[in-house]
Order: C-alpha cells, then sequence, then structure tokens
C-alpha cells in the first residue's frame, strides 16, 4: 500500500482521532474507508449525470416513450404479463 500526506483542519484531526479511538481502528483505515465511499460515490454521481445529458439528448431528437404506454407497464410489474420496458419511438 502507498503512502499519502494529507494536512488535517485541526478540528477535523481532532475527530478523526477520537473516532478511531471510539471504533478501535487506525486513522489510516478510517481515511481509506472515507475515501472510498467518497470517489465511489463521485463515480456514481459523474455516471448518473452522463445518463441526464443523454437522456435530454434523446428526448431532443425526439426519442420518447408514451406515458400510456409506461403506465400499462408499470401496471404488469409482478404479474405474469410482466415485460420489458417499452422502447423509445420518434
Amino acid at each position: 500500500m502507498s503512502v499519502t500526506s494529507v494536512r488535517l483542519q485541526p478540528e477535523l484531526e481532532q475527530e478523526l482521532a477520537e473516532l478511531a479511538d471510539r471504533t478501535k481502528r487506525s486513522k489510516g483505515w478510517l481515511i481509506n474507508e472515507a475515501l472510498a465511499e467518497y470517489i465511489a460515490r463521485q463515480r456514481l454521481e459523474q455516471d448518473r449525470w452522463q445518463q441526464t445529458l443523454n437522456a435530454i439528448d434523446a428526448a431532443a431528437r425526439g426519442e420518447l416513450v408514451q406515458g400510456e404506454a409506461v403506465i400499462d407497464w408499470l401496471g404488469r410489474w409482478g404479474s405474469q404479463d410482466e415485460s420489458e420496458p417499452p422502447a423509445p419511438r420518434r
């Protein structure tokens, strides 16, 4: 594992030390966990933003799903008539 140094604000350092004591974990372990969660959240946020941009582009091209088709599809969830989601149409 590589070593990286960071400068922490004094109050954050204090809270980190207290959390490490309470949880019986090292500060390094807590920092690794926090960074892993942060990176995962950022990746998810970026993926969702890209999906939003793709959806806006598709809507601008007229690739839309009719509301009635979505309502019908949702109404069949959990039944023997459940099907794939409706495809966009122009």
